[in-house]
């Protein structure tokens, strides 16, 4: 059978045919093939030595130990600019569980293929002439949708024990279902996964998360033990019910979030933020039964997430987007009850450039929480309210005067006065951005100038007050709820 392959690729084989070697297409791409998409990279493997393999192709760069060369292509395709070509090899021991103490070259395509992870990987295909070496059955499995590893699944899992989140991943992202000797094997090597580097691990779990079974594979590392390894802080959400307004559990609800936002095509922050929304829950609950309470979960769950997300090693800037995610995703708003002043203190807290994927973690709350609709009135209707305020100045930034205008008409050094008095200044224009002038800001410098530092402090707590305003909402309505004085 002919598949369709880049010239490219072709043009690689094809040289190495020319000088008496073979070469394969392998791995993934393969698979892909064989599953009618679109291959993410081209890789190929070949009996030629680097050394070999970049004597045929000048410009070229080998600069690992595993025989794998790079062969760069005039392609306007990122995916074909540089095209892999991996000497055929064989792996010594796995002593660390993660890398191989020592690489051989092999002879055979053959040889090569054993020493891979799943028999889905574990094909190759001559991308000249189409023809498919599959000693170990990956096309029915392919056909079967089924995930097994090559040989025996735990000998797999002990060389490199990434393997075992791998093989959930890979169910995940192509819908198969993973074959029960491999999941035994993973049960019973799921301790192996300690042994692992933890960006392996994240990355592994982004991978997962952007696919749109990305619930049901946190499910999957449940069943299979492996999520006390990667995310231990969602179990503890296992079993733990919530109240009246809640038909499952903690963590039912959480990966339900979890769900909506993947299938919505949400991105990797809203998905993260939407599984992590209520993960501090269980360690704020109090009572039991319908009047059960999870009073600041929100706050706590905030102060969690960097915790979960460092041990991970996700970057510092998503670490800090999905805490505050978590730290706001619960907000009160009545129609009628909070202000436009109220909006702008809203818009000030959460920033406006998170208003977006806030709502979207909000919509994936409501879902995972068993209500029919993800966008109520209230909701449509805050928006309406932001769109009205959102030129509206909500920062010290956007004050006609600056620091440096305050330090000149009240006449004092660079100093903690100089942010009080701008602040008294921003509450001022947050209740009525008409006094964002100039002339006006100037005129009030010089008369807050002569406030004692006791009124200063004054304003700054009715300021809080103010920007309580959501929070005290929310307070309200569950006191309201659960009949609370």
């Amino acid at each position: 059978m002919r598949y369709k392959i880049p010239k490219e690729v072709l043009t690689v084989e094809k040289a190495l045919a020319g000088d008496g070697f073979s070469a394969y297409l392998v791995g993934g791409c393969v698979r892909d093939i064989l599953l009618g998409r679109e291959p993410k990279d081209w890789d190929l493997t070949s009996d030629a030595k680097p050394a070999e393999i970049q004597k045929l192709f000048l410009e070229s760069v080998y600069e690992n130990e595993f025989g794998t060369v790079g062969i760069k292509t005039d392609s306007d395709d990122p995916k074909l600019k540089i095209i892999e070509v991996t000497t055929f090899r064989v792996e010594g021991k796995y002593t660390d569980k993660r890398h191989p103490d020592e690489i051989k070259f092999a002879k055979t395509v053959e040889e090569d293929l054993s020493r891979r992870d799943f028999t889905i990987n574990a094909i190759a295909l001559n991308p000249e002439d189409g023809t498919v070496v599959d000693p170990y059955g990956g096309r029915e499995d392919i056909e079967a949708k089924t995930i097994r590893t090559v040989g025996d699944p735990k000998a797999r899992f002990a060389e490199d024990a990434l393997r075992l989140m791998r093989a959930v991943r890979f169910a995940m992202e192509l819908d198969f279902e993973i074959e029960m000797d491999t999941r035994r094997a993973i049960e019973q090597s799921a301790g192996l996964l300690e042994m692992i580097a933890k960006e392996r691990i994240r990355d592994e779990l982004t991978k997962m998360l952007m696919t749109p079974n990305a619930a049901r594979g946190i499910i999957m590392l449940e069943e299979l033990d492996l999520l006390r390894y990667v995310l231990p802080e969602l179990r503890e959400g296992l079993g733990v019910g919530q109240n009246k307004h809640h038909i499952y559990s903690v963590f039912e609800h959480n990966v339900r979030a979890l769900d909506y936002s993947a299938r919505q095509n949400y991105s990797l922050l809203v998905r993260m933020a939407s599984l992590l929304h209520d993960v501090a829950k269980p360690r704020v609950k109090a009572g039991d039964g319908p009047d059960s309470t999870f009073y600041n979960h929100e706050v706590v769950g905030g102060k969690m997430v960097p915790r979960v997300l460092d041990r991970l090693h996700f970057g510092k800037d998503f670490i800090e987007q999905v805490a505050h995610l978590v730290r706001y995703h619960l907000f009160y708003y009545n129609v009628g009850e909070v202000t436009e002043s109220g909006v702008r203190r809203f818009l000030r807290r959460v920033g406006s450039e998170y208003i977006d994927d806030l709502f979207k973690v909000r919509e994936a709350d409501r879902i995972g929480s068993g209500v029919p609709k993800a966008f109520p009135y209230k909701l449509r209707h805050l928006l309406f309210m932001i769109d009205k305020v959102k030129h509206d100045p909500i920062s010290p930034k956007m004050l006609k005067v600056s620091g440096e205008d305050v330090m000149r008409i009240a006449e004092i050094p660079p100093s903690a006065k100089v942010g009080q008095i701008l602040a008294a200044l921003l509450e001022e224009v947050l209740d009525s951005p008409e006094k964002n002038s100039t002339d006006y800001l100037e005129a009030r410098i010089r008369e807050i100038a002569e406030f004692s530092e006791k009124q200063l402090i004054e304003i700054a707590k009715k300021a809080k007050i103010k920007t309580n305003e959501f929070e005290s909402g929310v307070e309200a309505e569950i006191k309201k709820k659960h009949h609370v004085s």
